[in-house]
C-alpha cells in the first residue's frame, strides 16, 4: 500500500494503526483483531501486512458496539453491515445510471434501441433500422 497524499485522504483512507482505531472506537485491540478474523471489518494492509483502519472503519466499529449492546449477535451484525455496504453500492449505481439518462435526455436521444445488431443510442424521433428492434425511451415532459 502506497502512502496517500494529504489531498487524497478522506474517511475511507486506511491510515490508523490497530491501537489508534481501537482507542477511537472504544474497544480493546484484541477485540478488533477478532472482528477482523470474522469479517466484521476489513482493514487495509501495508506492504508488511500490518492492519490499517480508516475513519469509516472506526464508525463501523462504533455501530458494531451499539448493536452488540442491544443484543444483536456478531453474525447478525456482520449481515447488517454487509447489507449497508450493498445498499451504498446500489445507490451509487443508481446515481451513475441517472446521470447517464440525463446526458441522453440533454441530447434529446432515446435511451436505447436494441436489436439483432446489439444496443445503440438513436436520436429523438428516429426509428431503428430493423423493424424487430425494441426501443425504450423516456417521454419529454
Amino acid at each position: 500500500m502506497r502512502r496517500p497524499n494529504l489531498d487524497e485522504i478522506d474517511e475511507n483512507t486506511p491510515i490508523l494503526s490497530i491501537a489508534a482505531a481501537a482507542e477511537l472506537a472504544g474497544i480493546h485491540p484484541q477485540t478488533l483483531r477478532q472482528y477482523d478474523r470474522i469479517g466484521l471489518v476489513e482493514p487495509g494492509r501495508t506492504a508488511g501486512n500490518t492492519r490499517r483502519y480508516s475513519l469509516r472503519h472506526v464508525q463501523q466499529l462504533r455501530e458494531v458496539q451499539a448493536m452488540s449492546a442491544e443484543g444483536v449477535s456478531l453474525e447478525g451484525i456482520r449481515r447488517v453491515l454487509s447489507l449497508e455496504d450493498e445498499n451504498a453500492e446500489l445507490r451509487a449505481e443508481i446515481r451513475r445510471l441517472q446521470d447517464q439518462v440525463e446526458r441522453h435526455e440533454d441530447r434529446q436521444a432515446r435511451v436505447f434501441a436494441a436489436g439483432d445488431q446489439g444496443v445503440t443510442s438513436i436520436r429523438f424521433g428516429a426509428r431503428p433500422r430493423k423493424s424487430n428492434a425494441v426501443v425504450v425511451w423516456r417521454p419529454k415532459r
